[in-house]
């Protein structure tokens, strides 16, 4: 594993300590080097979910398994947290639109972002917005043809061009609770360096490659 996908600029490796802590842990409570969906929804506390809660963390996980495997090494472990601390936002919006893409073919119908919107209502609780207001303000703003679909571009560039929509696209995938679970219910040991996401600066040479 360790694939360079999950690397931008072709680097082999990141000279940061407190990646080098965080690999030990890794490693100790996943000898294989790799994660499966079990061990990943273990990680983040998410047993016990409704289906549709269950299919958008099963996609959360497919999105972040770069090389398609079924397992997440290390290096995709922390390029997806890079991606959701540190990355900038025409990067999480690519993300996103993964995320929508369900059947992966380019485009975005009304159906598939009706269904992972109604999933993260499962998983995060109520949202403002109802999943078919969310789908149809969405695509009332983006779908400037009037074709009943979004392309990446139409995606990216609608959503940055709207600010309204950006802030509430963003706050429906406010992963903040997840990543409180990832780093303060495991945090390395407390004799070595402690990892604070927001500032070390090492992390962005780690990254998910679309």
């Amino acid at each position: 594993m360790g694939n360079n996908e999950s690397i931008a600029g072709g680097q082999k490796a990141v000279p940061a300590k407190e990646t080098y802590v965080w690999y030990k842990k890794f490693m100790r409570e996943y000898p294989s080097g790799l994660q499966t969906l079990h061990e990943f929804k273990t990680l983040l506390g998410l047993q016990g979910l409704n289906q549709k809660a269950n299919e958008h963390v099963d996609q959360v996980y497919n999105t972040f398994d770069m090389n398609k495997d079924g397992f997440i090494d290390f290096l995709e472990f922390i390029a997806a947290i890079n991606l959701v601390v540190r990355g900038k936002m025409e990067q999480k919006l690519k993300w996103y639109f993964k995320l929508y893409d369900a059947d992966g073919n380019g485009s975005i119908d009304k159906k598939e972002l009706l269904n992972i919107f109604m999933a993260v209502q499962a998983l995060n609780g109520q949202q403002t917005l109802s999943p078919e207001e969310f789908t149809n303000l969405v695509f009332h703003k983006i779908d400037k043809n009037n074709d009943g679909e979004l392309t990446l571009e139409e995606f990216i560039n609608g959503t940055e061009e709207d600010q309204d929509l950006l802030e509430i696209v963003s706050k429906s995938f406010d992963f903040s609770s997840v990543l409180k679970i990832i780093y303060d219910g495991n945090q390395p040991d407390t004799e070595e360096v402690s990892f604070n996401p927001c500032d070390k600066a090492d992390l962005g040479k780690v990254g998910i490659k679309w």
